[in-house]
């Protein structure tokens, strides 16, 4: 199963519009991520209908935060996204009937549920300021 990286690659991006004086275009998004601005469209999408972006057609156009990082959570983001799927691994179904597989499917689906409660609950957490203050001690850390 591919793993979905649109967090990670969202997250990306969101810090860099946060640095950038300007706004973004999809065109220099696209780039930056080496996809298609259409997929920065779709993905900024549910971005803009919570109100933590917005765009700007035309010349100086593109995208730009409307809301500042201390007030936009991971796990706002994450929901944003679509919710995507936080684990690879799902339930066998392989013997319809068998109790064993049934007891199995059970207790990890207990765990897992617990698993993504307790990263949920972290993300909750997290704002993009915290991200945004671990950059710039990388940046210090490397004399960038």
């Amino acid at each position: 199963m591919k793993s979905d990286n649109r967090l990670w690659r969202t997250l990306h991006v969101l810090l860099h519009m946060h640095q950038s004086q300007e706004p973004m275009t999809s065109q220099a998004i696209g780039q930056m991520l080496n996809t298609n601005p259409v997929v920065v469209r779709r993905t900024m999408a549910g971005l803009r209908e919570r109100h933590y972006v917005q765009s700007e057609k035309g010349h100086g156009g593109g995208w730009r935060l409307t809301r500042k990082l201390e007030d936009i959570t991971l796990l706002e983001v994450y929901e944003a996204l679509g919710s995507p799927t936080l684990f690879a691994m799902g339930e066998a179904d392989d013997s319809q009937g068998c109790l064993v597989e049934a007891a199995v499917n059970q207790a990890l689906a207990e765990v897992m549920d617990q698993a993504r409660q307790l990263l949920l609950a972290r993300f909750a957490s997290i704002s993009l300021a915290e991200i945004d203050a671990d950059f710039e001690v990388l940046k210090e850390l490397r004399g960038c």
